[in-house]
């Protein structure tokens, strides 16, 4: 059974996608998504479920994915913890309340500081040693949405 959440929070690169940019012959990075992970999105939202998307990165393609689906993101940051720590106090969250799903090491100091850690399947090696969760998925094959269903499964909705 998984503590009181209050806030998902998912890393995107390798998470979301599958860790994969295309650049084209201008310099435009596009990436792949999955249409799952943002059913599962969706459907959390309706169970009123906070979720934010924390990325390294700064890239419009992040910002357009958050703006579909409807959740705030914060990208950009060379601390993530030190941005998820703001957002928190921000928002009057608890860091042991916030679930993170990330996949590598620019993910591992604040995950070491949430309630909950889950990953994907192919995460590296040491995100996989300190997650409470490892997912069968691979980033970007629907991570979110098995996510979703495990929880489901489990009662933990």
């Amino acid at each position: 059974m998984l503590p009181k959440l209050d806030l998902l929070v998912y890393d995107f690169d390798g998470v979301l996608t599958d860790n994969t940019v295309y650049v084209d012959q201008n310099g435009i990075e596009t990436v792949r998504v999955n249409r799952a992970d943002g059913l599962a999105i969706s459907m959390l939202k309706n169970e009123g479920r906070t979720q934010l998307i924390l990325s390294t990165e700064t890239n419009p393609v992040v910002s357009k994915r958050a703006e579909k689906l409807s959740i705030p993101v914060i990208q950009g940051s060379e601390s993530k913890l030190v941005c998820l720590k703001n957002y928190c106090i921000a928002h009057n969250i608890n860091l042991k309340n916030v679930l993170y799903v990330g996949n590598d090491i620019n993910d591992y100091e604040v995950m070491t500081e949430v309630g909950y850690k889950v990953c994907p399947a192919d995460a590296h090696k040491s995100i996989i040693d300190i997650s409470d969760m490892v997912l069968s998925s691979k980033g970007g094959y629907g991570v979110i949405r098995e996510f979703y269903d495990v929880l489901n499964k489990e009662g933990n909705l």
